[in-house]
């Protein structure tokens, strides 16, 4: 244990949350109906409906993230529809060109701290004129972002509402989803996500399950056929159950909330000693991701006492990503500190 280094990579390197586990493992041999058509799987979509304030959404359990975006936006294209998205997006980044391999370009914009702009949007329709290029029809965004930014009720409206005013629609990435709505500076609810989005999922995986997202269909248009298309493209898991358990568990009593806050809370105090020992941020700390920018030396000490990801190289500083996570003790992030303070 001498060698051991606390991870702030991510925010899924712990198992699950223990009632999570507690509630896998009561299920023992017990049988069940397959393919997400189980009484877990029914009481948290129900659970799920409430939260958004929309009963007639369409809710599908998927085992990550990757998979869900795949499923999304491959089924809501046809061929030759593109999509725009952030160039910081993890589907443009960290996705192995998945979307790329079912035949749908990724058109991409700089946007501002990890968000796009109607007007970053508006330049990429108003670039493909004709049939001699792809037609973009689908426009991605996280929240949070890839850097741990959050969209405003005001940003997020506006390009909701420049999207059905041209026929575009608007797919939400919500990997982070419980932490991006229970950070200080956000002022939506997840209602506000589901009225403004077509679609969006709800990310588990990052947030105390120990595998699985719920993807949420709110345009009714978009519904027909989407258990096909999961069946068709391994989507459609025998024993969903699994994860509808872990939502239920998650959801029934404000859990998931509480571990998305706890994610946020040791961030922010983690971002707050930074920032009172001198050190500035490549763009603003407002969930459980932050990206403080060290001098390169102390980049490389800190790498000897903790896991985590160098983002981005300037000039003779490092942006560093530090990821907190719903089970991260304060012990640790207090060592953190001490120990850049030390440095």
């Amino acid at each position: 244990m001498s060698n051991f280094k606390h991870s702030f990579k991510n925010d899924y390197s712990e198992m699950a949350h223990p009632r999570v586990l507690e509630a896998l493992s009561s299920i023992g041999s017990r049988q069940f109906t397959g393919y997400g058509l189980d009484e877990f799987s029914f009481r948290a979509i129900e659970l799920i409906k409430a939260r958004i304030s929309k009963p007639s959404a369409d809710v599908h359990f998927i085992a990550g993230g990757t998979h869900a975006n795949l499923l999304v936006i491959s089924s809501f294209l046809r061929p030759h529809e593109a999509v725009i998205a952030p160039d910081s997006g993890h589907i443009f980044v960290h996705e192995t060109g998945a979307i790329e391999a079912t035949g749908h370009k990724i058109c991409t914009r700089a946007g501002h701290n990890g968000k796009l702009s109607v007007a970053d949007i508006e330049s990429v329709v108003a670039e493909h004129t004709d049939e001699h290029m792809v037609r973009p029809r689908l426009v991605y965004i996280s929240l949070s972002t890839e850097c741990g930014t959050v969209y405003t009720k005001t940003e997020l409206t506006a390009i909701s509402e420049y999207c059905r005013k041209n026929g575009l629609y608007l797919y939400l990435d919500g990997a982070r989803l419980g932490a991006a709505i229970n950070s200080s500076v956000c002022d939506l609810t997840y209602a506000n996500v589901a009225d403004l989005a077509d679609a969006f999922f709800i990310g588990g995986t990052k947030n105390g399950a120990l595998f699985g997202e719920a993807i949420v269909i709110c345009n009714d248009d978009l519904t027909e056929d989407f258990r096909f298309l999961l069946k068709q493209r391994g989507g459609l898991l025998a024993k969903s159950s699994a994860i509808g358990m872990q939502f239920e568990v998650l959801l029934e009593d404000g859990l998931y909330d509480e571990l998305a806050c706890h994610s946020n809370a040791m961030a922010m105090k983690m971002a707050d000693g930074i920032r009172r020992l001198g050190y500035d941020f490549l763009c603003p700390a407002e969930t459980n991701l932050i990206i403080p920018v060290f001098p390169a030396d102390v980049a490389e000490r800190m790498h000897q006492l903790y896991d985590f990801h160098d983002w981005q190289k300037i000039g003779d500083t490092m942006a560093v990503r530090l990821v907190t996570s719903w089970a991260t003790p304060e012990s640790m992030v207090d060592g953190f500190i001490a120990d850049l303070a030390a440095i």
